[in-house]
């Protein structure tokens, strides 16, 4: 798949985005209020990542999200997944950019989408949990 095609689907799907390199956009949707979904599209998969907070500071705090983390990945995370990146909590979804369709393409960021406005409410709060609470 060439990165027109991808460049193609973000334009079709209407979205603001930025082109930071050839093969990788950030996508911004004030609309949804969802702010830097980067694309990359490097062969042989596309990947769709956000960043959505860095972790807590407090051992205890950490421990009590990533059991939040693991719990929203096995019930709620259809084709995703939260993961942690070096100090950050990122969501993201990975195809493979072969047979890609536009379909699968706007699947994986409404996914996002979704999961960034129903969850991080949730999420955000184990910053504020007292550490004996969390």
């Amino acid at each position: 798949m060439d990165h027109d095609v991808i460049e193609g689907y973000l334009i079709r799907g209407g979205v603001d985005y930025d082109t930071i390199e050839d093969g990788m956009w950030i996508i911004h949707d004030d609309a949804e209020h969802v702010d830097n979904i980067v694309v990359r599209h490097s062969e042989p998969v596309c990947v769709f990542r956000v960043k959505l907070m860095d972790l807590p500071d407090a051992a205890e705090q950490v421990a009590a999200l990533c059991k939040r983390l693991l719990e929203l990945n096995a019930s709620e995370m259809i084709s995703g997944a939260y993961g942690i990146e070096g100090q950050s909590v990122i969501a993201g979804v990975t195809l493979q950019a072969e047979n890609m369709d536009y379909n699968e393409f706007q699947a994986a960021i409404d996914g996002l989408t979704l999961a960034i406005t129903d969850h991080y409410e949730d999420l955000k709060s184990f910053h504020d949990l007292p550490e004996e609470k969390a």
